[in-house]
C-alpha cells in the first residue's frame, strides 16, 4: 500500500484520468473531492463490499436456478431424444 501524506487543498493523481484533492479537514474526518471519468465506479469501502456481497448472493441463485430449470428439462430432453422423425 502506498501511503502519501496531503495537506489541504493538495491532490494525488491516478493515471492521467483520475484526481483525489482533500477538500477540507474537521476534526478526524477528511472530506476528498474525486475528478474521474463518469465510467468509472467510485464507492466508499462499505458500500463496495455491500455491493460484493450481494453479488456474490445473486449469482448463487442464479446457479442455484440454473439446476433447477436443468432437473425439470432433464425427462423432457431424454424423452424426445428417443423420438426420432422417421421420413
Amino acid at each position: 500500500m502506498l501511503v502519501l501524506t496531503r495537506k489541504l487543498g493538495e491532490s494525488i493523481a491516478i493515471d492521467d484520468h483520475i484526481k483525489i484533492r482533500v477538500v477540507q479537514i474537521k476534526g478526524k474526518q477528511v472530506r476528498l473531492g474525486i475528478e474521474a471519468p463518469k465510467d468509472t465506479k467510485i464507492h466508499r469501502e462499505e458500500v463496495y463490499l455491500a455491493i460484493q456481497d450481494q453479488n456474490k448472493e445473486s449469482s448463487q441463485v442464479s446457479a442455484d436456478k440454473s439446476k433447477s430449470v436443468a432437473s425439470l428439462l432433464k425427462p423432457l430432453v431424454n424423452n424426445n431424444s428417443g423420438n426420432k422423425d422417421s421420413k
